[in-house]
């Protein structure tokens, strides 16, 4: 679970550098305190399913974006992961 977690957390922090917002300006946007950006980011803090959403349309992406995968790699080497997954799990049968 924690691989989740922590490509969430950095998809969060590169969406928002992307569109060079900071902590704060995103924690205003989301309506919450200023920590609570920082606090997620961090992993000291899980959001709410509202704060996700939030968070999303602040950031201009779907929710399901900040879940997906890890933005910050590109589409080839997420295509060399997918294939080393898979034929693993093939040699495992």
């Amino acid at each position: 679970m924690s691989d989740y977690v922590d490509e969430f957390r950095g998809n969060i922090k590169y969406y928002r550098e992307q569109r060079n917002i900071s902590q704060t300006q995103l924690a205003i946007s989301c309506d919450c305190g200023t920590g609570t950006i920082g606090g997620i980011e961090s992993g000291k803090a899980k959001p709410s399913f509202d704060m996700i959403v939030r968070i999303a349309e602040a950031l201009q992406v779907s929710p399901a974006d900040l879940f997906v995968r890890d933005a910050t790699k590109s589409k080839s080497q997420i295509k060399t992961e997918l294939k080393d997954k898979f034929s693993d799990f093939l040699l495992s049968l």
